[in-house]
């Protein structure tokens, strides 16, 4: 099976059971849970789910219990999304082509949805059915999720990334500002993947972690590089917001060409740390380079 077929597969399967235990919930807020809705199924490609289930599936974790990881990181990412919107924040106007949350909803209920979805992360990884081996691991998927988050993550990064604005950073900075605030989540997601399966060796868990470190920072990279070339209908969001906001990017620091060199490295070096691992690959090697190559 192809990745873009797995990753079709996995949105469904993973909309269907957020759609699921959702409706579980007691919606005492209709607004709110409309809110929520809203940008959790605004039609994200999932590509941390992706990761999750590719490394999961790689190193013989059971797949429902690596969907119900999913669901959480997409929880904390449509968060974000939300907050990362809002006015005091890139103050964004359209989302995958669609009005953002606080244009819809207003600024009060989109800033409500995203501190909601960030607590049913966690309520799907304390409190949804997994199976008996995956049981114990519970607390360990949940301090990961937390940490890569927070003040040591991708809040962290936002939190740079804002300070930042309107001021020139060194590159150094620029790498360690996305290493946070895109890189951290990725990074956990190939950190859950492999705590949720049988006995994976440290150093191979290390060569992941660096490789989710690589293509972090390539994601980045080629956002930057869209912000430039690209257009507003296909990225769905306003093409050169970057550049109004007066923001760092690697294309500001590098140049364009210089940006898509920096891309090709990353993109050679992620491939590099697939390679020297004893598993499987194929489906990472593929994910990897739709990464690099994507157009929004």
């Amino acid at each position: 099976m192809q990745v873009h077929d797995i990753q079709a597969a996995l949105q469904q399967r993973i909309d269907d059971k957020l759609t699921q235990f959702i409706s579980q919930q007691c919606l005492i807020a209709e607004e709110l849970s409309a809110a929520m809705q809203y940008s959790l199924f605004a039609g994200g490609k999932r590509m941390r789910p992706l990761l999750l289930t590719l490394v999961g599936d790689m190193l013989g974790a059971q797949k429902d219990d690596l969907d119900v990881a999913s669901m959480a990181i997409e929880c904390v990412h449509a968060y974000s999304l939300i907050h990362d919107d809002l006015p005091a924040m890139d103050d964004d106007a359209l989302r995958r082509g669609k009005p953002t949350n606080h244009i819809k909803f207003g600024e009060a209920t989109a800033i409500l949805a995203g501190d909601a979805l960030q607590t049913l992360a966690f309520e799907i990884v304390l409190n949804h059915p997994l199976s008996e081996k995956a049981e114990n691991k519970r607390l360990e998927v949940s301090r990961i999720l937390a940490h890569a988050s927070g003040l040591n993550g991708m809040c962290a990064g936002q939190s740079i990334d804002l300070m930042a604005t309107g001021n020139t950073i060194s590159l150094d900075a620029l790498t360690e500002l996305h290493r946070l605030k895109t890189g951290a989540l990725l990074e956990a997601c190939v950190s859950i993947g492999a705590a949720l399966a049988p006995d994976v060796d440290v150093q191979h868990i290390s060569t992941l972690q660096s490789y989710a470190r690589t293509i972090g920072l390539a994601f980045q990279v080629q956002d930057d590089i869209l912000d430039v070339v690209s257009d507003s209908e296909t990225l769905g969001k306003p093409q050169g917001s970057d550049s109004e906001l007066d923001k760092n990017t690697f294309v500001s620091h590098l140049g364009l060409e210089g940006s898509q060199s920096f891309l090709q490295k990353l993109h050679h070096e992620a491939l590099q740390a697939l390679h020297s691992l004893p598993y499987d690959t194929e489906n990472l090697v593929a994910f990897t380079d739709y990464l690099v190559t994507r157009n929004n």
